[in-house]
């Protein structure tokens, strides 16, 4: 997305609110329109001038702009968040797990079926799905490739909102299921889960801003308030449950970006985005059980 600085000012505003960056309420008088003040460029061109500084700053701006609206929203960008406070997981213990090598990005999905893997929407790509991995970067004896025969993405996935960022991939061949490679269960009703639930996630990308792993990294997080959510994220909606800690700045990581919300050892959510801090926004699974059902018969 592109953002000329001359039309940030009504244009830029309500995108953020769009995207959720800025909630419906929040005023120009409360952001950074009038700390700056527009200027005619063409006044003077002079060294130290006002107008030398003015144009200083709107490049500044510009950049600014840029970074914050092209990041989030790319079909194969990953999470701003890390694993902060996580840890190595044991070895094979989220067997379900599936890493998504998809150029030279990754994803992080997981196995629903033999033959089926989920994923976020905005993971779409030529892909590569690893199962039964714990170390990606080893060619480890318990591992399984397979291809994508079909790509299934959600009909009404929207960059812009996020929504409806659910995908599911048609193997090329059955995984062989065995301790290190498990299918997970999704869940049965529609119903939304209670404040507070405990839940874990899991994947093999950022542990913090500048350190990567290889090696599949976990944490726990809990259900937030779809109330309180709201305030971070305006646009939620009904296919998007909130999940992190307060306590902790944990969230999770770049590279994670389909990877399983795990709750009671169900499959409650998609790692969909979120901002620096927590709480993160997951793709509800519940929300899309009919079309979860209707895509698995093809």
């Amino acid at each position: 997305m592109t953002i000329s600085i001359e039309d940030y000012s009504q244009e830029g505003h309500n995108q953020a609110i769009a995207h959720g960056f800025l909630a419906a309420g929040y005023s120009w008088s409360q952001g950074i329109k009038p700390a700056l003040g527009h200027r005619d460029a063409k006044t003077s061109t002079q060294p130290g001038s006002s107008t030398q500084w003015w144009e200083m700053c709107r490049s500044q701006l510009l950049l600014a702009l840029l970074l914050l609206f092209s990041c989030p929203w790319a079909d194969t960008s990953a999470l701003w968040g890390q694993i902060v406070g996580g840890h190595e997981a044991q070895p094979h213990s989220h067997p379900y797990m599936a890493y998504l090598k998809i150029g030279k990005s990754a994803c992080g999905g997981f196995l629903v079926a033999p033959d089926w893997v989920m994923t976020a929407a905005h993971c779409m790509g030529n892909a590569t799905v690893i199962l039964g991995a714990h170390n990606i970067y080893e060619p480890e004896t318990t591992q399984q490739v397979r291809g994508v025969l079909r790509y299934h993405r959600h009909p009404e996935y929207d960059p812009r909102t996020m929504s409806n960022d659910i995908m599911l991939l048609k193997l090329t061949a059955k995984a062989t299921l065995n301790s290190y490679v498990k299918t997970i269960p999704l869940p049965k009703t529609s119903g939304y889960l209670p404040t507070g639930t405990k839940c874990s996630i899991a994947g093999w990308g950022l542990i913090d801003k500048d350190q990567e792993t290889s090696k599949l990294f976990e944490t726990k997080v809990t259900i937030y308030s779809r109330r309180k959510c709201v305030h971070f994220y305006p646009h939620l909606n009904a296919g998007m449950v909130c999940a992190g800690s307060f306590h902790e700045l944990r969230d999770s990581s770049q590279g994670d970006s389909g990877g399983p919300l795990v709750c009671n050892k169900v499959a409650r959510g998609i790692v969909s985005f979120g901002h620096d801090n927590p709480p993160g926004v997951y793709t509800r699974i519940s929300n899309y059980l009919p079309w979860i059902k209707k895509t698995m018969k093809k």
